[in-house]
């Protein structure tokens, strides 16, 4: 939730003198650093760390400028010229932020709770300082309080724009060594405002120094991921990084490509002149090859190609139309078309082979082609292809809506083929199942159970990692020569059928297939495989919550299951650090300020306004930047966008908070219900427009989420200094309690955001963001007594 400090007495200011537009510059340039720092934040976790922790950078950074707000005041108190304060804090920033560098990526045990808890405070700490300068800066300036929040707002702005550029060019590690530049350029101003030559030369000094550390490192290497996932990185031939990953490529009797140190993909290395049989029997008789059994030489498209196995699959066949899509243009352009030319044998330059950089889905929906086969093998997590390392939210490639998406794109005699990991009893690809079904159902066909088939390789995996489950759907019933055809081609293999149409419900596929009541069966399996949509596109958790702990007591360590579901309890642990974290910065205020929360019950209840602001906004943000996922087609293109456009209509709408509701409780009640009203319709109006803009530029469709969501933002930027004015003008001392509230709900939020998200649906989580402006508006009006 944007904030707006207090006025905390500070000693020695001169405000009458300050030069202000040196201080909103400032103010702007540690801004611009601090949202640097927490958006690169979710790229290094992803890497160190899993993917499902991404979401906590946020958290951390909420923690870390609400304790720093709250500490504000503890510093204003003491003696000493204020802008010599920001000044040494700015620069102590500096060096803090290459600290928690060194601290990130020097972890090389796994992640508990206790390890988790640690990286926590440690990745606070230069939030604590920015949040602790940011507040002072706005409290010297709380007359010109909407100038100075606009320029606060607009640097974090300027930040979501320059981050990825910086990561495309610089990496992970430098670009958070570049935040700490800014930081010592944010203190060279301080000092320059506080008069202190010596100490702006030593600031500057600092910079450069940081700025010479980013050179050496570019070249040596120093401050690198070299542990990730409890692990140490095995030497590699290649790393890149961009906006939304690491790749790195290694030789380990493949060459492999590595996104964001877990998830593979490997190089297809055929020489294609020179195919022998035996390569390509391999290639076509294995589990993701036997699509190309059933249609040999098909018009082929890949959602996933990666490093190219499926492309080869496609042409070992005999494919002649092959079209290949990855979301990574390191992998299809640097890696595949350049720097492993050799090594492919130059397959994405053959003319069969037509490769486009783009996310899967996304492309799906704008393309007007129809296909034989559409095929995507373990794509997503740690999977042989990479249609993507995500971050805030899961890939959209498997709910209900993309079944019926990929259907509506295969020709009469088309199948889509989906590989996943089979284990006992079957998760992952049974859930392939229930999405098949119910996007079957769409299309008319109510005999599901005609048109699957499943088919095992590597059983001998089962009760280890995983045996590999490839499911075909067509999209009209397959004929009895397709049955026998996959059934006498795969006889000489060690693959299982384990299910084709007419075969007695004799396993799960085949029970959920001829189920009179899917509902029924959900009901009683013993792992979630109910049918996920766009709006719950959680794919891979398939622990019931009931089961957690059982899970956590008994589920092997060395399969891809609990690789996956472990996400689930680890939730729960950042809820529980994000517990403790939220309890710290309520506690803060007696600890350092001897506040007591206020007696009065009034005072008391417009307290909960701002728990409710807090909350509110960040569950609206977080669900928001999953639910664009879809239309801007990657996460951290979704994050950046919305938190860039958020910023700037909050910040718009602080600006012009004073203008607008001008302390009148009614104008205030109106813009809470506005705020409601314009969230609910973003509710429902998310996933069609993501609909109508399929096909439109990557340009436009930024243009288009950050024009739906700028009415709704505008009006959010408004609540939060109007109630800081309502709140001093009537109990000041309450103020502090108001910033630490703020602050903590924000904290939780985050966390919650996510699992409201899995359970509810990021629907239901908008509308409970938009219910907390309603009662936000409640408390509005039980208050309004103490405001005439």
């Amino acid at each position: 939730m944007p904030r707006v400090s207090s006025s905390p007495t500070v000693t020695e200011s001169a405000t009458a003198n300050v030069r202000w537009p040196q201080l909103y510059l400032g103010l702007s340039i540690t801004t611009l650093a601090t949202l640097m720092l927490e958006l690169t934040l979710t790229r290094l976790f992803s890497v160190v760390f899993y993917y499902h922790l991404v979401f906590l950078a946020i958290s951390v950074a909420l923690f870390g400028l609400g304790a720093g707000g709250v500490f504000s005041y503890v510093i204003a108190a003491r003696r000493g010229n204020l802008f010599a304060k920001l000044g040494a804090m700015s620069m102590a920033n500096g060096l803090v932020v290459v600290a928690a560098l060194w601290f990130i990526l020097s972890r090389s045990d796994n992640l508990g709770t206790g390890t988790l808890a640690v990286v926590y405070i440690a990745s606070a700490l230069p939030f604590f300082f920015a949040g602790a300068v940011t507040s002072l800066a706005i409290s010297e300036a709380i007359d010109r309080v909407d100038r100075a929040y606009f320029f606060d707002l607009a640097g974090a702005a300027a930040g979501c724009l320059v981050l990825i550029p910086f990561l495309d060019v610089f990496g992970g590690p430098n670009t958070m060594i570049a935040a700490a530049v800014f930081y010592g350029v944010a203190a060279a101003i301080w000092f320059n405002l506080a008069g202190s030559a010596r100490r702006r030369a030593a600031a500057v000094a600092l910079s450069l120094l940081l700025v010479g550390l980013m050179v050496v490192n570019f070249k040596s290497h120093l401050l690198d991921v070299r542990y990730a996932k409890g692990q140490r990185l095995p030497p590699e031939r290649f790393v890149a990084w961009n906006s939304f990953s690491r790749v790195g490529v290694h030789f380990q009797g493949i060459w492999s490509i590595v996104i964001d140190a877990d998830a593979a993909t490997g190089i297809a290395s055929f020489d294609w002149d020179h195919l022998t049989d035996a390569e390509r029997f391999k290639l076509t008789h294995e589990g993701p090859g036997v699509p190309y059994l059933v249609r040999p030489g098909a018009k082929t498209l890949i959602l996933g190609a990666g490093g190219g196995y499926d492309v080869a699959r496609a042409l070992a066949s005999g494919s002649r139309d092959i079209t290949g899509v990855e979301i990574n243009p390191i992998i299809a352009r640097t890696i595949m078309r350049d720097k492993f030319l050799a090594e492919s044998h130059g397959l994405y330059l053959r003319p069969e082979v037509h490769v486009v950089v783009e996310d899967g889905r996304s492309f799906v929906r704008r393309t007007t082609e129809k296909y034989q086969v559409l095929q995507a093998t373990l794509v997503d997590t740690w999977a042989s292809t990479a249609a993507g390392a995500f971050a805030l939210s899961e890939n959209n490639l498997y709910t209900t809506d993309a079944f019926a998406d990929y259907l509506g794109h295969l020709t009469d005699d088309g199948i889509l083929a989906f590989t996943r990991w089979g284990l006992d009893p079957p998760r992952e690809s049974l859930r392939l199942i229930s999405l098949a079904i119910d996007a079957l159902h769409r299309f008319g066909e109510n005999e599901p159970w005609r048109n699957v088939m499943v088919i095992r390789a590597d059983a001998a995996n089962l009760n280890g990692w995983g045996a590999q489950d490839t499911v075909l759907i067509s999209r009209h019933p397959f004929s009895a020569d397709d049955i026998s055809r996959l059934r006498g081609e795969i006889g000489s293999t060690p693959m299982q059928m384990l299910y084709t149409p007419g075969d007695a419900p004799s396993n799960p596929f085949g029970q959920l297939l001829r189920s009179a009541d899917p509902a029924a069966f959900y009901a009683s399996y013993r792992y979630n495989v109910e049918p996920v949509s766009d709006d719950r596109p959680f794919f891979f958790y398939t622990v019931q919550p009931r089961d957690i702990r059982n899970f956590l007591s008994t589920a092997s360590t060395s399969n891809a299951d609990y690789k996956i579901n472990r996400a689930v309890p680890l939730l729960f642990s950042v809820l529980a650090v994000s517990a403790g974290a939220t309890a710290l910065i309520l506690l803060l205020p007696r600890a350092l300020l001897g506040a007591a929360i206020p007696k009065q019950n009034r005072v008391i209840a417009f307290l909960m306004y701002f728990l409710c602001l807090g909350a509110g906004y960040i569950l609206i943000q977080l669900a928001l930047i999953q639910k664009f996922v879809l239309l801007l087609g990657h996460p951290t293109y979704a994050l950046t966008v919305i938190v860039f456009s958020m910023l700037i209509a909050s910040g718009a709408g602080s600006y012009f908070s004073s203008r607008v509701i001008a302390g009148d409780d009614r104008r205030l009640s109106g813009v809470l219900i506005a705020i409601a009203v314009l969230v609910t319709a973003l509710a429902y109006a998310a996933a069609p427009l993501a609909s109508a803009a399929a096909a439109w530029p990557g340009i436009a469709k930024m243009a288009i989420t950050a024009v739906a969501i700028f009415p709704a933002a505008f009006f959010m930027g408004m609540p939060f200094p109007t109630g800081l004015r309502r709140l001093e003008r009537h109990y000041a001392p309450a103020v502090r309690w108001a910033w630490s509230l703020n602050a903590a709900a924000s904290v939780l939020g985050s966390a919650m955001a996510v699992v409201l998200g899995i359970y509810l649906g990021l629907r239901a989580t908008l509308l409970i963001g938009a219910g907390l402006y309603g009662i936000a508006l409640l408390l509005v009006v039980l208050t309004r007594r103490d405001s005439r």
